[in-house]
Order: C-alpha cells, then sequence, then structure tokens
C-alpha cells in the first residue's frame, strides 16, 4: 500500500462537505404532503403506537439497524488520550465502515466524561436511540468496567471492539494457523506481550477456544504477569498462573505462538529464531510490529505470521469482524453479545478463509492467485462473502444462546437479504447458474492461452456448470496452469495447429468448404482457416464435439462474430443477430439491446430484434417490459429515428400484443414509474417497470451501455448473441474473470435451451 501523506489525509476530510458520513433520508419529502407525514401531524401515530408498545420502534423507527460509535477519546488509536473531539475523525470512519460493510446507520458519538460512572450513566441516558453501541477507543482499566456495566444494565447488543474485535480476528488466525502448523490449541505455549485491554481479550478467547492458562505467558511493561506481584487488577491476575518469574527473551524458548500487543520493536530475530517448529507469530502493535515482517521471515522460513499491516499477508483487521457480529446480532434483536456469539464469529471467519477466493478479491489485492496456506490464514477485508458468513453465524448463536428476541425461520432468505443490502445479490445470475448446474455442458474456450479464460473455466468446472475444452498451445497453457497453480481434475487441451488435428482440421474445412463455397471461399482456404481457434472451436460446436463456445477477449470482436454467423448460422425465421448486454442492478436485471451489431435498423429489423431479445429474456424466467427509446416521446420529436422507433411499436403490437412494449420514449421516462404515470399514463409502461431497453441505432446503444456498465457496480453479461442457431458468444476485450464465468453460464443455458 503506498504512503499515506499528512496532506492528502487532511484534504480527504476537508474536501467538499467536511467529515466522511452525512445523515439520508429514507423517505419521500418532495410535498407538503411527505413533509407532512414524516413530521406534524402524521407522526402523531407512529409516536402513539410506540407508547403503547415499546417494541413498535423497531417498526417505525432506524432503531433497528442504528448503532452507536462511542467514545472518550482517552485511547485514540496509537495517539493515546487526545479527547473526545480529536477522536471524532475516529469514530467518523468506524461509521462509514459499519456502513459500507454491513449497512448499518450510525451516530457518532463523542462524549466528554473521563470519569466511568459518568460515562456509564450518559451512554444510558442516549441507549434508547440505538439498536446497538460499539464503544470504541477508551483506555483500560476503566474500559473493561464500563463495558461490564452496560451490558449488565441495558438490552441491546454493546461491545468494546478494540477488546474483542482483535480477539476474533486473531482468534480466527489462530485456528488456522495452528491446523497449517498440525499443533493443538491445548497444548501449545503462548507468548503475550501486552497486557491492555485487546491483549487480554485476545488471551481469554484463546483460553475458550481450548487454551491452557498454564501455558500463557502474559507480559505487561513490568515483566511476566505471575503469582507472587501485588500490583496487579483482577483482569490481570486471571493470568498470573505462575509462580516463577521469568525474562521476554527465555520466554520465546520452545514457544509455538506469540501475540504482540504492544509496541514496535521489542521482538529481536533471536527470539524469534529460539522458538518452536512452526513458529506462529502475531505482531500486530501499529504502525510498527513488535518485529517487522522482513526480520521475522528473514529469520524463520517456517514462519506463519500476522500482523496488522495491509502491506503484509494476513492482516488482522477488525473489519473483518465488528460490522457482520453488530449485523447478525441486531437481526435478530439480540439482548447482548455474548461468547457463543463471539465463538461463532471465530469459526465463521476462520472456514471463510479456507474458501476459493473470489477472482474480484485477488484482483483488488494485486495479487496472480491467493489460497488458504501460512500467507492466507484470514479472509481479505473485502471479500464479499464475509456478511453472509459471519452474520448468520452470530444471529444463530444468539438464538440457540436464548439471547435472541426476533428469531430467524428462514436462513436463506436472510441470506438473501444481506446480499441485497450491499448489492451483491443478482437473482438472474443465482437462477441462471442453478439451471446451468443442473444439466452442465461442453464449453469450448478459444483463447485458453489468457490467464482470465484459464481462471474462469476453473471456477465454471469446480462450480459445476461446465466441462472446460481449452483451445491453444498445449504448452504455453499447461505453463500458465502451473504459474498460477490452477487445478482441474481433468481438462482437454486441443492445439488446432498441432500436427495430430491435421486430419480434424481437414474433416472440419471440408464441412466449412460445403457451406462458403458459394460465397467466396477455396477449400484450400477452408481447411487452413481451420488452424484458426475460432474457426475451429465453432466448428468444434456445429459438429456437435461442443455444446458451446466463448471467445473475444483478445481480439476484435468482428472477428469472432464473423466465423459464429458462417460456421453455425442463424436460427430458423431469423434474419437478425443481435447484440444484448445484461446489466445487474440495484433496480433487477437491465437488458439492453442492439449495442454491438446492427449499425442502423430499419424499424422492420427493430421489431425483430425486440421479439427475438424478448423470447431470450423469457428463457431466463424474467418477463420482459420493453421501451424503444429515442429522443422523443410519443411523436413529440419528428425525425427519422423518432419516426423509426414508433413504427417498430405499431409492427411488434400487430405481430406480438401480449409483448409489453411501447415507444417511442425518452430513456429517462422509460426508468422512472413517476414521471411515466404523470405525463403517459395511457402507455401500456405506466405503473411496470421496465427492464429492457431497445436502441434506434448501434451508436446510441453501445454508448449507453458502456456509460451505465463503468457507473454501476453491478454483475455485466455481454454481449449475448441473439439469434445464432447454436451457443456461441462474444467476450468484451478486458473481460473480468467474473464476467467471463457469468458469461460460460449464459452459453450453457443457451445450450440447454437450443
Amino acid at each position: 500500500m503506498a504512503k499515506i501523506k499528512k496532506q492528502d489525509a487532511l484534504e480527504y476530510h476537508a474536501q467538499g462537505r467536511p467529515g466522511k458520513i452525512a445523515v439520508v433520508p429514507t423517505k419521500p419529502y418532495a410535498s407538503q404532503r411527505d413533509l407532512s407525514l414524516a413530521y406534524s401531524p402524521g407522526v402523531a401515530e407512529p409516536c402513539l403506537k410506540i407508547a403503547e408498545n415499546k417494541a413498535d420502534v423497531y417498526k417505525y423507527t432506524s432503531k433497528g439497524n442504528l448503532v452507536a460509535v462511542i467514545s472518550n477519546g482517552t485511547a485514540v488509536l496509537g495517539l493515546g488520550d487526545i479527547g473526545p473531539e480529536a477522536s471524532k475523525p475516529v469514530m467518523e470512519g468506524k461509521g462509514l465502515l459499519f456502513k459500507i460493510f454491513a449497512d448499518i446507520d450510525v451516530f457518532d458519538i463523542e462524549v466528554d466524561a473521563t470519569d466511568p460512572e459518568k460515562f456509564i450513566q450518559t451512554v444510558k441516558a442516549i441507549a434508547p436511540t440505538f439498536g446497538g453501541i460499539n464503544l470504541e477507543d477508551i483506555k483500560a482499566p476503566e474500559a473493561f468496567e464500563i463495558e461490564r456495566r452496560l451490558k449488565e444494565e441495558l438490552d441491546i447488543p454493546i461491545m468494546h471492539d478494540d477488546q474483542h474485535g482483535t480477539a476474533i480476528i486473531s482468534s480466527a488466525a489462530l485456528l488456522n494457523a495452528l491446523e497449517l502448523a498440525k499443533k493443538k490449541i491445548q497444548k501449545v505455549k503462548i507468548v503475550v506481550s501486552g497486557a491492555g485491554a485487546s491483549a487480554l481479550s485476545c488471551a481469554r478467547l484463546y483460553c475458550a477456544l481450548g487454551a491452557k492458562l498454564e501455558n500463557i505467558f502474559m507480559f505487561d511493561s513490568k515483566g511476566l504477569i505471575h503469582a507472587k506481584r501485588h500490583d496487579l487488577d483482577e483482569n490481570k491476575k486471571f493470568f498470573a498462573k505462575h509462580t516463577k518469574d521469568i525474562s521476554f527473551e527465555n520466554a520465546f524458548k520452545k514457544a509455538d505462538v506469540f501475540l504482540g500487543l504492544s509496541r514496535g520493536g521489542l521482538v529481536t530475530r533471536e527470539m524469534v529464531e529460539v522458538m518452536a517448529k512452526d513458529p506462529i507469530v502475531f505482531a500486530l502493535a501499529n504502525p510498527e510490529p513488535e518485529i517487522s515482517y522482513k526480520d521475522a521471515t528473514g529469520v524463520r522460513k517456517d514462519i506463519i505470521m500476522a500482523t496488522g499491516r495491509s502491506d503484509h499477508p494476513n492482516q488482522v483487521n477488525n473489519v473483518l469482524g465488528f460490522p457482520f457480529i453488530f449485523r447478525g446480532a441486531m437481526d435478530v434483536r439480540a439482548t447482548s453479545i455474548n461468547e457463543e456469539m463471539k465463538l461463532a464469529a471465530v469459526k465463521a471467519i476462520a472456514a471463510l478463509a479456507k474458501e476459493s477466493i473470489p477472482e474480484e478479491v485477488i484482483e483488488a489485492y494485486g495479487e496472480k492467485s491467493i489460497s488458504f496456506g501460512r500467507e492466507q490464514i484470514i479472509p481479505k477485508p473485502l471479500d464479499p462473502r464475509l456478511i453472509y458468513y459471519v452474520a448468520p453465524a452470530v444471529a444463530k448463536a444468539a438464538m440457540e444462546s436464548g439471547v435472541a428476541r426476533l428469531p430467524i425461520d428462514d436462513w436463506e432468505h436472510y441470506e438473501m437479504e444481506l446480499k441485497n443490502r450491499l448489492g451483491i445479490d443478482n437473482k438472474l445470475i443465482r437462477n441462471i447458474t442453478e439451471k446451468a448446474q443442473r444439466s452442465p455442458k461442453r464449453v469450448v474456450f478459444a483463447e485458453a492461452d489468457n490467464i482470465k479464460i484459464l481462471k474462469a473455466a476453473q471456477t465454471a468446472a469446480e462450480e459445476g456448470v461446465a466441462n472446460p475444452l481449452l483451445l491453444g498451445n498445449k504448452e504455453v497453457i499447461e505453463q500458465l496452469i502451473e504459474e498460477y497453480a490452477i487445478e482441474f481434475s481433468e481438462v482437454e487441451i486441443i492445439d488446432p495447429k498441432a500436427s495430430e488435428q491435421k486430419e480434424r482440421r481437414r474433416e472440419f474445412g471440408l464441412q466449412f468448404f460445403e457451406k462458403r463455397k458459394r460465397k467466396g471461399v477455396t477449400e484450400f482456404e477452408a481447411i487452413q482457416l481451420m488452424r484458426e481457434r475460432n474457426h475451429f472451436g465453432a466448428m468444434m460446436v456445429e459438429a456437435g464435439e461442443a455444446d458451446a463456445m466463448i471467445s473475444g477477449i483478445t481480439r476484435n470482436y468482428n472477428d469472432v462474430v464473423r466465423p459464429a454467423i458462417q460456421v453455425v448460422g442463424l436460427q430458423k425465421g431469423i434474419n437478425k443477430v443481435a447484440g444484448m448486454y445484461i446489466l445487474g442492478t440495484k433496480r433487477g436485471p437491465l437488458f439492453l439491446a442492439d449495442t454491438t451489431l446492427n449499425l442502423n435498423p430499419t424499424a422492420e429489423e427493430i421489431a425483430e430484434i425486440t421479439s427475438n431479445v424478448a423470447k431470450t429474456i423469457r428463457k431466463f424466467k424474467v418477463t420482459p417490459r420493453v421501451a424503444l427509446l429515442s429522443y422523443s416521446n410519443f411523436g413529440s420529436s419528428k425525425g427519422e429515428d423518432s419516426r423509426k422507433m414508433a413504427k417498430a411499436v405499431k409492427i411488434i403490437h400487430e405481430r406480438d400484443p401480449n409483448l409489453i412494449v411501447d415507444g417511442e420514449i425518452q430513456a429517462n421516462f422509460a426508468l422512472n414509474n413517476e414521471l411515466m404515470n404523470e405525463k403517459f399514463a395511457f402507455s401500456n409502461l405506466s405503473n411496470r417497470k421496465v427492464n429492457t431497453l431497445i436502441f434506434p441505432n448501434l451508436s446510441a446503444g453501445n454508448i449507453a451501455y458502456k456509460l451505465l456498465h463503468e457507473m454501476t457496480d453491478g454483475d455485466t453479461i455481454g454481449p449475448v448473441l441473439v439469434g445464432l442457431k447454436k451457443s456461441i458468444h462474444v467476450l468484451p476485450m478486458g473481460s473480468s474473470v467474473r464476467e467471463i464465468i457469468n458469461m460460460v453460464k449464459v452459453a450453457v443455458v443457451d445450450a440447454q435451451n437450443k
């Protein structure tokens, strides 16, 4: 990670509207009626309902999704006691993380109270506002008493993240590190540097996982915490099980685990050198670890190491835990966050680290590949699956431990809700995936010497949606498979140029010649074209040796489309092939056509394209609601494009009266029901959510798609070729692995339908 400059950080916080979070209305407020409902007199009705039944506050207000991030500024990051005002940027930052990772709203509250009792009473007094409380940056030992009292005296989820966040994440890392080192937690010797809130909480959670107190050697600024010391508070006395004092250096001899939550530079290379085989070193002091990653890994090649830094593997980052722990706790209206819930979070995070890593996560971290191992013992913070791994685990633990007031019955539905919160659910993709898995097909990957294609082929095979056939130079493909640690249980690699394919090339070439002999192709040229992968792959599909083909990530679009049309041809009764893109948006899938092929289609051609696109959409179990777009609304402006689109609509209505379609219409009216109902209530698109946009020409369609693609974060599929006799589809150059996988699934379903 690039070094953060002081001025950059200051400008980031000051530019535009100062700070990092804002309050955003969630209800309409455009009219006087809206305002009367939001405030007086309409607001009286929910007030009276809540007065009758306090639990209704969750029904009529934001309490159920609102967390207070509260601090008194006495232990802010590594800055110490800098006061409540100076802590506010940190609390706002915490609020931002809650929102972007778990869709939890936050009010940050900075309390000017260093006296624990005053702080406790202040928090208790404002607690009715919130569904949960995240205590932050409060110094020990006061933090222990504050959290204990608030948990006893309030009935909403409360957690001091400095204590428990690091404990939960490091515990997940420890479980996986011990598994890799083939060691039992009950037997390992653990050295702990630091005895503050985080260190004490970590050690306690390690004990809950099975670590033995007699095997934990905890050091504070005065040395080992042991039974003969008289300066220990109750929290430290819990770990004072040793009768003899030993030095920090000697404690490392044969130690299996080191946990550092103290200050940088305390641990030397020599200390790590004398640790047991496969030492586990968690040097979590920030910004400088107790021992640098370079020094520790330089002295022990068998080390498993984690730090708190993002520029090294295995970052112990609290954002892996707190957003999802509160999400799960609040979704079942838990009365607390108890030990069972914390342990459930530990196990869920540890389990996720062992799963195959999504390609978008690998790309986000600039890696070639990431897999479970010594440099991947915990998930990456940007892994989108954390919310639906951790939150349900926490919610289940709350229910099983008896602290949930709103149990969940349908866990599959809950998982979908979690994905929807962050816009990572796509019902269409899920349906396509499930259909593809029911009958996987043989898919030709015509550019298998591309690493993205290979990764997509691997994922498609792992998900059970396709049986890959890889085209390209066998030596190059095998070298890439080895270099990027790609695994196939079995896969066929075919090089169309190889000598062993000579007879196949001739057979395919003669078949192709029969199709094109009256269209300027000689027999010799037809056979020679079979050395080219797009022709060879298309002929595999045509000959029934494969069911589908995808190509285009490294080729010009026409270089893939032309062979596809020439080899497999068009479906019966179809005169025009069209390109359709599918965008995953928060309003649902949006289908766009034609975006890739037809330069300036006639009204007749647009009518045909629209009908063919609608048939394709129906095969995805989606009802098409189609708007034919122009710069005009139902004749408001005369021009060639507007007249063409109006004529196309008339043709479609005559041929397919059951299709929900209208136009010509401007894009903003098509996508905005309020505008449509206000101005054009006569249209059969009014009160209907348009999901299909048909463009008057290639320029309009391609520009619109490119703009939408860059401005939305959802899945993109396409261009899906509509009208071919068999399943061949073209990838845009530069497609991501995720986009390729989605296209493979569409190709498989298309092959099933054909």
